[in-house]
């Protein structure tokens, strides 16, 4: 898999974990551990995609 192709597929899975984040956020009753899960999957996505673009 080439970089860019990793880069997109990363960001893609970024762009998913924000729509089930935003998702649980406005359900009735939201579980915080599903937020926090969701926001580390976040977080280390970006950090490997930052990690794999040129500086």
């Amino acid at each position: 898999m080439s970089l860019e192709a990793r880069t997109a597929s990363l960001s893609q899975r970024h762009a998913s974990l924000d729509r089930a984040l935003e998702d649980e956020t406005n359900r009735p009753l939201p579980d915080p551990a599903v937020i926090a899960k969701l926001k580390r999957e976040k977080l280390r996505l970006k950090d490997e995609i930052n990690r794999l673009q040129p500086h």
